[in-house]
């Protein structure tokens, strides 16, 4: 372990793996289970933890990876779900939002749904987001503008459901690609 438990602290790491899960697979019990599997076996693989490689996080968040794309693979094509949450505030605007957001992701490729996943999700840096792909930091912006621009025109257009629904509009996405709460 070369003297430090990465699991030490569990609490911020938990939210973050968790994030970063339902980002992927969708908020509730498939991102819990995907959760649970990461520190399963982070746990049972801590010894294999190099803090000279990285942080903590960016070890968590390759095991989750691994943990949300067998879950993806799992999934059988069949109608989804939504799924319960407590939700705040007007619940048809909010499940409106989300139904856009997830309908906008699901027309992106892998590739540009990991990085947003990675970035707004997991909250990782484009430098942390690098090391864990593998990828200089700058081919990591450019990846996210470019995920981010090809995301840009599915928010932008009014669905069947927007122009049924008198709805709030989702939140602009910057050029540099910063939101409020996307």
């Amino acid at each position: 372990m070369l003297g430090h438990d990465p699991l030490a602290h569990p609490e911020r790491l938990i939210r973050r793996v968790y994030a970063y899960a339902a980002y992927r697979l969708g908020d509730g019990p498939e991102a819990e289970d995907a959760t649970s599997e990461t520190f399963e076996r982070a746990v049972r693989y801590r010894s294999s933890y190099d803090r000279s490689k990285g942080e903590p996080i960016g070890w968590l968040l390759g095991i989750a990876r691994r943990c949300v794309d067998a879950a993806l693979a799992a999934r059988v094509e069949a109608a989804a779900e939504l799924p319960d949450a407590v939700a705040h505030g007007d619940l048809e605007q909010d499940a409106v939002r989300r139904l856009i957001l997830a309908s906008a992701l699901a027309r992106l490729g892998d590739r540009d749904r990991e990085l947003l996943a990675l970035r707004y999700g997991a909250d990782l840096t484009a430098e942390r987001i690098g090391e864990l792909l593998d990828m200089r930091t700058n081919a990591v912006e450019v990846g996210l503008h470019r995920a981010l621009e090809r995301l840009r025109p599915f928010l932008d257009a009014p669905t069947r459901v927007e122009r049924a629904v008198r709805v709030e509009p989702l939140p602009a996405i910057s050029r540099t690609g910063t939101t409020e709460h996307l």
